[in-house]
């Protein structure tokens, strides 16, 4: 299926889609769930008290990933989208104050987060690495309702019922006239029509729409111009205790004061590039609000770039941040559904990876490239991400994370340079070389998949 550019591209908290937003929007849903009480187990009493365990992934680096805070912060009724940072401090202090949630249909229910929250270190749940199971139980202990959520990356979320009969991350929706299901049905379906990539999900997400499009593309850019900025001006440590120091705002007056005095290098442009990157990721492992792109630890990438279109590429207008949009939004999809945007399933090349690759398409659209030449320049800018680990240093989004994200914006650029210099003809489709990806995902040992457990995570400095 083609997902919306708003499943790929979602606004959240920080530090992780799959780590943060997804097991908040699970025991979310399990609220949902309960209150209606049909799937209820039959003769149980009302439900008094709430639990949670997390496996695979979501064990191993889950307090890196303030995992245990998303979930409380998901059974005291918030919301990834609509949670304020500031209250989410608050919020998270009472629940542990007074080890109870409060629901409007379902009372006062038990749940304390220092025992109620489990972290199961054993093998993962069978469906997927990111894996969640949350319990009810009435107050004489009897088990009221138990749901099993796989956060499948990006801030998807599917139950095990779901992922066993292979339904879809997100609902269809409208018939899309543009239903293409690889790049080689989306470069024929665009050859067929006359019409850009762009175009063609422009008629996809305006299929069945009430709003404006434009509208809520220009919310999105928005949100990570506003990001982008937060970042820039932000002092200090990052938290989660490896005195990782913020360096976006330090890095930004160098440039600014360079500006116009003839001694920046010609390369000053991968610097630009780098701090608008490193400042929405510094503002994601802070917690803040970020974009998804196609993740939280990837969410630099795009913005980035969009922004480096904005204010350093000659001609830019704004319908050419939203065709940015639109097409990166494309390749997104056609990554999303024919392999993986989760590092904890194919590693940061899925993330990263998958970031640059559509930030190139969605810059060499917006600078004018073919349907063709989209096409290669995602395909260049995946093909140079393969193999890529994902290994953070004590569990956390920052080490390699924040400066990842800027190499993968440069290398994005370049990608998109290159194949705006061609006529589109390359050897390797961009469908082959996603299909490749998930093949070098499969193979990578569980240590490189987000668990900490090798690479970087364990050659640490000696102090």
């Amino acid at each position: 299926m083609v997902l919306s550019v708003f499943d790929i591209f979602k606004v959240g908290l920080g530090p992780s889609s799959s780590h943060t937003m997804g097991p908040m929007t699970a025991a979310n849903r399990f609220l949902e769930t309960l209150a209606e009480g049909r799937e209820r187990v039959p003769g149980a009493g009302a439900p008094a008290r709430l639990s949670c365990s997390l496996h695979g992934s979501l064990a191993f680096t889950g307090r890196g990933h303030a995992t245990d805070r998303a979930v409380l912060l998901g059974l005291a009724g918030q919301n990834p989208r609509d949670v304020d940072p500031d209250e989410a401090e608050r919020i998270e202090a009472a629940v542990k104050a007074s080890r109870r949630v409060e629901h409007p249909a379902l009372g006062a229910l038990a749940f304390d987060p220092d025992a109620d929250i489990v972290f199961d270190y054993g093998p993962a749940l069978p469906g997927h690495a990111n894996g969640l199971r949350l319990f009810a139980h009435d107050a004489a202990g009897n088990l009221a309702l138990e749901e099993t959520y796989y956060s499948v990356g990006g801030g998807f979320v599917m139950t095990a019922r779901e992922m066993a009969r292979g339904a879809a991350p997100s609902a269809p929706g409208p018939a899309k006239p543009f239903a293409f299901h690889s790049a080689a049905e989306m470069l024929a379906m665009a050859a067929a029509s006359g019409l850009s990539i762009a175009a063609m999900m422009r008629a996809n997400e305006e299929a069945g729409r009430s709003g404006s499009l434009d509208r809520a593309l220009d919310d999105l850019i928005a949100a990570m111009n506003a990001c982008i900025d937060r970042g820039l001006v932000v002092e200090g440590e990052l938290p989660g205790g490896l005195r990782v120091k913020r360096r976006a705002k330090r890095i930004h007056e160098q440039l600014l004061a360079e500006r116009g005095l003839n001694i920046a290098q010609p390369h000053v442009a991968n610097d630009w590039l780098s701090v608008y990157a490193m400042a929405v990721n510094e503002e994601n492992a802070a917690g803040g609000k970020v974009v998804t792109s196609p993740t939280n630890g990837a969410a630099g990438v795009c913005p980035a770039v969009l922004r480096y279109y904005r204010d350093h590429c000659q001609g830019a207008t704004k319908a050419g941040e939203r065709e940015f949009l639109l097409t990166a939004g494309a390749i997104g999809s056609l990554i999303k559904t024919r392999a993986s945007i989760s590092g904890a399933e194919v590693g940061c090349q899925g993330e990263v990876g998958s970031a640059a690759a559509m930030a190139a398409a969605g810059l060499c659209a917006a600078l004018g490239g073919t349907p063709a030449q989209v096409e290669n320049a995602a395909e260049i800018a995946l093909e140079h991400h393969l193999g890529m680990t994902c290994d953070p240093v004590g569990g956390l989004v920052q080490v390699p994370c924040i400066e990842r994200n800027g190499l993968g914006a440069i290398k994005a650029v370049s990608a998109a340079s290159l194949s705006l210099r061609g006529d589109g003809t390359h050897f390797m489709p961009l469908d082959n070389c996603i299909e490749a990806m998930r093949q070098t995902g499969r193979d990578m040992s569980e240590k490189y998949k987000e668990t900490s457990q090798g690479g970087l995570a364990v050659n640490l400095p000696e102090c």
